[in-house]
């Protein structure tokens, strides 16, 4: 039986994977991330999509199987059936496109959280 939308998403949240520990290339991921901050559904599934493979082969690969296989080893809900689609399905599983958009999302976050505030504009010359 496959696993939903839902269950993947649900099973990626659990699982411990760091944006920087992974070891991926931080610019491929800020597409995704851009993508997550226009907010467009569309945008957000194609650019994700899109930048799996690269980000899979880059090295999301190994981190990925060794959260899932903890997640296992916790007795998390679903991750036998996650392992075997990744296994099966390689980059083009539900399950690396989840973890992809939830680490463009970590790292989203940190950018936000880093961002200075906006300096207020003075104009030259009087109005």
């Amino acid at each position: 039986m496959a696993l939903n939308g839902v269950q993947v998403r649900e099973l990626v949240e659990t699982l411990e994977l760091d944006v920087h520990a992974t070891g991926i290339c931080l610019a491929c991921l800020c597409i995704v991330s851009h993508a997550v901050d226009g907010g467009d559904e569309a945008d957000i599934r194609r650019t994700t999509a899109s930048m799996s493979a690269d980000l899979w082969h880059d090295g999301l690969a190994l981190p990925l199987r060794a959260a899932l296989e903890r997640a296992r080893r916790r007795g998390v809900a679903d991750a036998d059936e996650a392992i075997a689609d990744v296994e099966r399905r390689g980059h083009r599983s539900p399950v690396v496109r989840a973890a992809v958009r939830r680490l463009a999302g970590d790292l989203l976050t940190e950018m936000k959280e880093l961002r200075p505030p906006r300096a207020e504009v003075i104009p030259l010359r009087p109005a």
